[in-house]
């Protein structure tokens, strides 16, 4: 599988560094499948930083290694267990099982008066589920160990690849 990781810099030494916000699945290195996502998280850091240049750094993944080899925890859709593990992440009230691995989908932008209603108690869990249903939601792949970091070999940026 190739991994696409979006930054201002070249990232070919994926590493765990402190995060300055709360991300849906906590602390670790992200990852997607899809470029335009990456490609669109590339500008915003970008944009965000004021340094750099928007960078699309690419990686092969062996999944079937990988997933029987760390902790692994998958969501395929934006359901409730999906919606309370991302609301923990993002309010940093997490206390549940860490693991290395951890798939599903992005509360990104464009989801987050959404998520924020949640949050405050304008919505309830079914209406937010409800209105999660109808937006696109790419994915994520994230690594949050250094054991499951090690499965990444760097291949190079997305304009070196195409």
């Amino acid at each position: 599988m190739i991994l696409y990781h979006g930054s201002n810099i070249v990232v070919d030494k994926p590493q765990l560094i402190p995060q300055n916000r709360a991300l849906d699945f906590g602390r670790g290195f992200y990852t997607t499948e899809n470029k335009v996502q990456a490609i669109s998280f590339a500008e915003k850091v970008f944009r965000r930083r004021k340094e750099g240049k928007p960078v699309v750094s690419a990686y092969m993944f062996d999944d079937d290694i990988a997933f029987s080899a760390c902790s692994f925890l998958r969501f395929g859709l934006p359901d409730e267990a999906w919606l309370d593990f991302v609301s923990a992440h993002r309010n940093r009230t997490y206390q549940g099982e860490i693991y290395e691995l951890i798939y599903g989908p992005v509360a990104n932008d464009d989801i987050f008066l959404t998520f924020h209603l949640y949050a405050s108690g304008e919505l309830s869990k079914e209406e937010t589920l409800s209105r999660l249903k109808v937006k696109k939601l790419y994915n994520q792949l994230v690594f949050s160990s250094e054991k499951a970091i090690s499965y990444l070999i760097f291949v190079g940026t997305l304009d070196e690849k195409e």
